[in-house]
């Protein structure tokens, strides 16, 4: 709504409009956790197609000239948060930033690895920002000044968004399956299209918003040929935005001592408890390593990933990827490598008396065994070495449980070489 109400103003939009996803484990976010942003101007230089409002096509440009009426554009974005943003609900609290030059980097990587409070972020705005105004409490300007302070230094991926006609809004969507198995097959480069072991379209998003449907995709390009295949009701509207989606830049490798409540990590650790099945289908086990201990759990969203988890076993290393919880004390698991499997050994009889010959019997649980005619004893009985069903390498959560920052072995495998990278996904 924003962009169709600036290009009408003959705004031109510089660069991509950008979707940017925070820290995923604070827990007053909103449902995405996510905030957008653009750089606004008289375009100048080589122009870009970069999505549709009405069949109107809407353009960005390379570079502009800074003669925009900043006063009138304070007027237009206001008006449209008050009339399209549901500042009823209770966990609604929107707000907006306006920057000449964007703030630090070191801003969004606060704001998306760890807690940036609002009394900061306004320390910050008031020295920095052209204007600024939250709505309620005003959280949400948080999201909006580290989605400006976002750059695409280490990674970016592209969403292509389809909007909805307005008389569409709250009312069940239309989709089509196999028109998104069709894509995710043909456009190589877009990821978490369709999830096939638990039959989820992951385009479509689950609340009543405006949204039709989005591809993820790591070629713009690619997003306009992924849009001609997938097959829906009739699409109002659609923009692309940069993104850092799919990024991991959520991220930091921690020992087990440094973890902190909301935090996402990477970290190290031998398995030191078996795991266990909770009421609900969550399992949960647990590492250490010469700093400390923490408990890993797969929830029960992430379904046939857990099968993975309840494999491992103690003395096997592995590295977790997730987000912490503060109660109980807890990596939610994104993704799992591992690293190193111990052998593991089956029973199978009863140990045979050196001196008789014949099998000795157990004494009791945990007691050992004793042969019945001489009374010679053992503690050990005759093993084999078991199958695992288990290898090193990665393996990550299904796409109906993944996080929109988290990023799918489809990428890593890409990044690092198919023939360097065992990965499971479900």
């Amino acid at each position: 709504m924003l962009i169709k109400e600036l290009t009408k103003e003959k705004y031109d939009i510089i660069g991509y409009p950008r979707l940017v996803r925070l820290n995923p484990n604070i827990p007053w976010k909103t449902r995405g956790n996510g905030a957008v942003s653009f750089l606004v101007g008289k375009g100048e230089g080589k122009k870009t197609k970069i999505g549709e409002i009405r069949e109107k096509e809407v353009f960005s440009y390379e570079t502009s000239s800074d003669d925009s009426n900043y006063d009138r554009l304070k007027e237009i974005v206001e008006q449209v948060i008050e009339e399209y943003a549901i500042l009823g609900d209770e966990n609604t609290n929107s707000g907006f930033v306006f920057f000449r030059n964007p703030p630090s980097y070191e801003v969004y990587l606060k704001t998306v690895r760890g807690i940036v409070s609002l009394k900061e972020v306004k320390e910050l705005l008031d020295s920095s920002a052209w204007y600024f105004k939250g709505f309620k409490n005003g959280r949400g300007l948080i999201g909006a000044t580290a989605s400006v302070a976002w750059t695409p230094v280490r990674d970016r991926t592209f969403e292509l968004i389809t909007y909805r006609k307005k008389e569409k809004w709250g009312n069940p969507r239309f989709v089509d399956d196999v028109s998104t198995k069709k894509m995710d097959k043909i456009v190589s480069s877009t990821f978490d299209n369709y999830d096939y072991e638990n039959h989820h379209n992951r385009l479509v998003p689950n609340s009543p918003c405006p949204v039709l449907y989005g591809v993820r995709g790591e070629n713009p390009v690619d997003l306009f040929k992924a849009k001609s295949i997938v097959k829906s009701e009739k699409v109002d509207s659609w923009i692309i935005f940069e993104t850092n989606q799919g990024t991991d830049d959520h991220l930091q490798e921690k020992n087990i001592r440094d973890i902190q409540p909301y935090d996402s990590v990477i970290t190290q650790g031998v398995v030191s408890k078996e795991p266990f099945t909770l009421q609900g289908g969550h399992v949960v086990f647990e590492i250490k390593d010469e700093t400390g201990f923490i408990d890993c759990a797969a929830y029960e969203p992430t379904k046939q990933f857990r099968k993975i988890v309840r494999k491992l076993i103690p003395g096997d290393m592995v590295e977790v990827y997730g987000g912490v919880r503060e109660t109980p004390f807890t990596v939610n698991l994104e993704k799992i490598r591992v690293k190193m499997l111990v052998e593991k050994y089956e029973k199978v009889e009863n140990p045979v008396c050196p001196v008789c010959g014949k099998h000795m019997k157990s004494i009791g649980r945990n007691q050992g065994y004793r042969c019945i005619k001489c009374g010679s004893k053992s503690n050990y009985p005759i093993v084999k070495r078991a199958e695992r069903g288990l290898k090193p390498g990665f393996y990550e959560v299904p796409v109906c449980a993944r996080r929109h920052i988290s990023k799918p072995l489809k990428r890593i495998k890409r990044e690092n070489g198919e023939s360097k990278l065992n990965h499971k996904s479900f």
